[in-house]
C-alpha cells in the first residue's frame, strides 16, 4: 500500500478529482492540511439528536431514525415528491426529495443514519430539502457486530454543501490507511511530563477513535503541538529581529527640556514604560514593543517621549493613525505638548491623502529632507512617493486597524527602525502571548489624576420604550449646564444602508441582533432638528465619508466649544479629546462589540467634568447582544472587559486580522481556556531554542514549523 507523509500532495493520496474538491471547499493542498481538519464533535450510532432544538436556517448533521416514507404526485407541476419523516423520539423532521422515488428502497422505516442539510420550515414543520445522508448497515450486521459497534464514535466534521461529513470521513480513512511515520514535534521530556501520546497515535485517535475516552488524550496532544510550534515560531522571529543591528538612539537635552516643561507629573506606569522604551532605543537590536493602556492613560505621551529620544540623534519618527480625524488631532496635540520652542525645531507634520496637492507635496518634502522629525499620517505614509531621510521609529496607533503588510511597508522605509505599537484595547495575557509573542508587551494601568470618571447606564428600550425620549432630554440638560455631548450611530444613513453599502466604520453584522439598523447619523440629525428641547442647541454631524478638511473643521469647532452635540459614526472611537464633553449616547449599542463600546465611552469624562454614557438598546434581556451591553455598563476596567469579550465572542472574533500567518493554523487551541497550555509551551520553546537554536536535534519540530509556518507565514510574522 502507498505510504504518505504529512507533506505529501493531496492529489497523490486521494486522486485529482477529490483533491480539487477539497481544495475548493477548504483550501487543502497536502495530506497534513487534510488531517488538521479535525471533527467538531462525535455522535454514537445509538444516539438520536434532539430535532426539536435544531435552529432554522443553519446547516446541521444529525443522527436519526426513519419513521415513515411515501411518494405523491405534485398538483401544480410535473413530477413526484418523496416525503420522509425522521425522528429522535422527541420530535420529527421532514425530508423532501423531488423526482427521486428510487430512494424509497433505502429509506425504510426503522433504518438509522446520518442526515445533513440546511434546516428550513414549511407550514410550521422543520424540514431538510434534498439532504445528504448515509444509512447505517445495522440491518445487515450480525447482532453481535451491531452491539459491538453501537458505541463506536462517529466523527462529525465541519462540512460544506459539496463535501459532506461522512464523505470527509471516508477520505480521511483512506489517507490514514496509507499514512507512514509521523515525526514527533514535541520534545520527549515535554510529552512525558504531560503524559501525551505519540503524534501518529494522536492523529489516528482524533479521526478514528475506537472508544470515546481515546478522543481527549488525542486532543490534548494536538493542542500542545499547536501551542508549542507557534511559540517556537514567535521566539524564532524575536531572535531574528534581535540579530539585526539598530542605530542607538540615546536621550539628550531635547527630552530633558520636554520633561522639565511638562505641566503635570507622569504616572508611575508612564515612568516605568518610558524607562523600558528608553532602554530599548539604546539597544543593539530594533525595539519591537507593544504598549497597551486604557483610553486616556497617556500612551501618546509615552510615544512622544520616544520620538524625542530618536530626534536627539537627528532621526525621524512616523506615526500612522487609522483615521484622518485622529491623525490631524495627533499633530495638533503633539505641537501643543512640544511648546513654542520645540515644535518649530522638530516640525511635526501632517501627511494624509486628502490634503490639497500643494500641502501634501510640502509635507512629503519635509519628510524626505529630514526637516520634519515627526511625521503623522494615515495610509498616505505608505505610498511609494513618501520617503524619509532617517526613519528611526515607527509608531502604529491602534494596531488592530492596520494589516500586517501596511505596517511592514512603513518599516521598510527605514534601516531596521524601532517599532512601537499602541493599543487602547486591553489584551488578555494569553492573547498577547499567542498573537504578540514576538513583541515585548508593556501595560499602563494607572490613570492621570484629576479625571472625574464615567457613569454608564443601559437604556433598555425593549422593556422601557419611553426611555428613548428621556435620553434626548438628558443630553439637553447636560448642554444646559454648558457641557457637550456625542451621539454615536452604527451607520451614516440607515435608509440608504444596504448589505454592500455599510457605514465607513460600522461594526460587523455579527454584532447586531436587533434587525435592520434604524438610526443612522442622517436620521438622528433630522430627529434633533425637530426636537423642541434642541431648538437652541448647536448640532453637527461627522462621519468618515465627509471631505478631510470638512471633518477636521467640525472636530476643531467641537473642541473649541462651537458645537454642542456631535452626531457621529465610530470615526470618534479613538483619540478624540474634548475635555468638556460630558455625555455620550450610543444608539443601537448592541451592534457594537464590548471593546468598541469601551473605546467609545472613553471619549467622555476626560477632564474635570463627570462623564455619562447611555447605552441605548432594543435587544431583549438574556440575549448575547444584551449581555455585551450590560457587561460594558458593569465595569470601567478595560482589562476585565477584554476577558469578558473573549468569553462572549470567542477569540476568533477578538483576534481578528491579528490572527494571521502561523496563528491561523490553530485548530484546537483556545487562548482563554488553554492559558496554562500556552504558558507551558512558551517555557518549553524557550528551553529548546536556548539549547538547539538551529533545531538540528529536533527534526520533527523543524518539519512541523516548515509545514505550519511556511514562507508566507514567516513573512507575515516578520511583518507583525
Amino acid at each position: 500500500m502507498a505510504s504518505f507523509t504529512l507533506d505529501s500532495r493531496l492529489d497523490g493520496a486521494v486522486g485529482g478529482k477529490t483533491a480539487s474538491a477539497l481544495d475548493r471547499a477548504f483550501g487543502m493542498k497536502t495530506v497534513g492540511d487534510l488531517l488538521m481538519h479535525y471533527p467538531r464533535r462525535y455522535a454514537r450510532r445509538g444516539e438520536l439528536t434532539q430535532i426539536s432544538s435544531l435552529p432554522v436556517g443553519e446547516s446541521v448533521t444529525i443522527v436519526a431514525e426513519v419513521r415513515r416514507a411515501g411518494e405523491r404526485r405534485m398538483k401544480n407541476r410535473n413530477g413526484s415528491l418523496l416525503e420522509v419523516v425522521i425522528s429522535d423520539g422527541n420530535g420529527d423532521l421532514s425530508l423532501t426529495f423531488f423526482n427521486q422515488a428510487w430512494r424509497l428502497k433505502d429509506l425504510q422505516p426503522g433504518r438509522r443514519g446520518i442526515f445533513a442539510g440546511k434546516v428550513g420550515e414549511y407550514r410550521g414543520i422543520k424540514q431538510l430539502a434534498h439532504p445528504d445522508y448515509e444509512l447505517f448497515d445495522d440491518v445487515e450486521m450480525a447482532r453481535m457486530t451491531a452491539e459491538a459497534n453501537v458505541n463506536l464514535p462517529i466523527p462529525i466534521y465541519p462540512a460544506t454543501s459539496t463535501v459532506a461529513s461522512w464523505q470527509f470521513q471516508r477520505i480521511v480513512a483512506l489517507v490514514l490507511d496509507g499514512l507512514g511515520e509521523v515525526t514527533e514535534p514535541l520534545p520527549e521530556e515535554l510529552r512525558m511530563r504531560h503524559d501525551l501520546i505519540a503524534a501518529r497515535d494522536a492523529i489516528e485517535r482524533i479521526h478514528r477513535p475506537e472508544f470515546f475516552d481515546q478522543i481527549e488524550p488525542a486532543r490534548e496532544t494536538l493542542r500542545m503541538q499547536e501551542a508549542f510550534v507557534l511559540q517556537v515560531a514567535l521566539l524564532q522571529q524575536r531572535a531574528f529581529v534581535r540579530a539585526l543591528s539598530a542605530t542607538v538612539r540615546a536621550p539628550g537635552p531635547i527630552l530633558e527640556r520636554f520633561d522639565a516643561d511638562l505641566p503635570f507629573p507622569r504616572t508611575p506606569d508612564q515612568i516605568s514604560v518610558g524607562d523600558d522604551i528608553a532602554r530599548d532605543l539604546q539597544g543593539e537590536w530594533p525595539m519591537n514593543r507593544l504598549v497597551q493602556g486604557e483610553v486616556g492613560s497617556g500612551k501618546t505621551l509615552v510615544a512622544l517621549r520616544a520620538m524625542l529620544q530618536v530626534a536627539q540623534s537627528g532621526g525621524q519618527s512616523a506615526l500612522i493613525a487609522p483615521t484622518e480625524v485622529l491623525a490631524a488631532q495627533h499633530v495638533r496635540s503633539i505641537a501643543r505638548m512640544l511648546g513654542r520652542e520645540l515644535a518649530p525645531q522638530l516640525m511635526p507634520t501632517l501627511l494624509t491623502g486628502q490634503l490639497p496637492a500643494a500641502e501634501r507635496r510640502k509635507a512629503a518634502l519635509r519628510a524626505a529632507s529630514g526637516q520634519a522629525r515627526i511625521v503623522v499620517g494615515t495610509h498616505a505614509l505608505l505610498s511609494e512617493s513618501t520617503t524619509f531621510a532617517d526613519l528611526g521609529l515607527v509608531v502604529v496607533d491602534e494596531q488592530h486597524r492596520f494589516g500586517v503588510e501596511q505596517r511592514e511597508s512603513l518599516r521598510a522605509k527605514g534601516s531596521s527602525p524601532h517599532a512601537l505599537v499602541l493599543t487602547a484595547t486591553p489584551i488578555p495575557r494569553t492573547v498577547a502571548m499567542t498573537v504578540f509573542g514576538d513583541l515585548d508587551v508593556s501595560t499602563i494601568r494607572t490613570m492621570p489624576v484629576g479625571r472625574a470618571g464615567i457613569q454608564t447606564f443601559v437604556a433598555p428600550l425593549h422593556e422601557k420604550p419611553a426611555w428613548f425620549g428621556r435620553v434626548w432630554d438628558r443630553i439637553a440638560e447636560e448642554v444646559g449646564l454648558g457641557r457637550q455631548a456625542f451621539v454615536v450611530c452604527a451607520a451614516i444613513d440607515a435608509e440608504a444602508l444596504t448589505k454592500d453599502d455599510t457605514a465607513d466604520e460600522a461594526p460587523g453584522a455579527e454584532e447586531g441582533e436587533t434587525g435592520r439598523t434604524r438610526w443612522g447619523v442622517v436620521q438622528v440629525a433630522d430627529l434633533l432638528s425637530r426636537h423642541p428641547a434642541f431648538s437652541a442647541i448647536r448640532v453637527e454631524i461627522l462621519h468618515g465619508k465627509m471631505p478631510s478638511d470638512e471633518k477636521d473643521a467640525v472636530m476643531q469647532a467641537f473642541a473649541r466649544g462651537d458645537i454642542d452635540v456631535l452626531v457621529a459614526t465610530t470615526v470618534v472611537e479613538v483619540g478624540v479629546d474634548v475635555p468638556n464633553a460630558s455625555t455620550m449616547a450610543i444608539l443601537e449599542a448592541d451592534r457594537f462589540g464590548v471593546s468598541q463600546l469601551h473605546q467609545l465611552r472613553g471619549r467622555v469624562g476626560r477632564g474635570a467634568v463627570p462623564g455619562l454614557c447611555l447605552l441605548v438598546t432594543e435587544a431583549p434581556q438574556a440575549t448575547p447582544a444584551r449581555e455585551r451591553v450590560e457587561a460594558v455598563a458593569s465595569t470601567l476596567d478595560g482589562f476585565v472587559l477584554a476577558e469578558i469579550d473573549l468569553e462572549l465572542r470567542g477569540e476568533g472574533d477578538v483576534l481578528g486580522g491579528a490572527q494571521s500567518g502561523a496563528r491561523s493554523s490553530l485548530r484546537l487551541l483556545r487562548v482563554v481556556k488553554d492559558a496554562d497550555v500556552i504558558a507551558e509551551a512558551r517555557i518549553a520553546a524557550e528551553q529548546v531554542l536556548a539549547e538547539d537554536p538551529a533545531l538540528r536535534r529536533h527534526p520533527g519540530l523543524a518539519a512541523a514549523l516548515e509545514r505550519n509556518v511556511g514562507m508566507a507565514e514567516r513573512a507575515a510574522l516578520a511583518k507583525n
